[in-house]
């Protein structure tokens, strides 16, 4: 079983930077793909960034490509999202999750775990 708890999300201004945090508990996390995924208001969710459980391979969305960044600190069980240069668009709810999946994992549900979510609001 593992759990995870997102934060550092908040309100910024376009062009500003956020980093989001996933604090995963349990046993093996060090073993899972981990990911993010967004979900704007009236719209579905949707794949943000994916990292292996090594932390050698990552990919992400287009959307996001070249702005965001998804890193892992295994020895704090922590994930990270660095995000730049924010637009408008970027503002949704934000959630970790955890795959067993071994590899690139872009689809929701091959994600096992989630977390609850952090808000995440860019103004223009």
């Amino acid at each position: 079983q593992v759990q995870l708890v997102e934060s550092g999300g908040g309100l910024v201004q376009a062009g500003g930077s956020l980093r989001l945090s996933c604090a995963a508990s349990g046993r093996a996390f060090g073993s899972y793909t981990m990911g993010w995924f967004r979900q704007a208001p009236g719209k579905e969710r949707e794949f943000v960034a994916t990292i292996n459980w090594s932390g050698a391979s990552t990919y992400y969305a287009d959307s996001v490509k070249g702005r965001f960044t998804i890193s892992r600190d295994k020895a704090k069980n922590t994930t990270y999202l660095q995000m730049n240069s924010l637009k408008p668009e970027d503002t949704a709810v934000y959630y970790c999750a955890a795959s067993r999946t071994i590899g690139v994992v872009t689809t929701a549900s091959r994600y096992n775990y989630w977390g609850p979510g952090t808000q995440v609001t860019v103004s223009s």
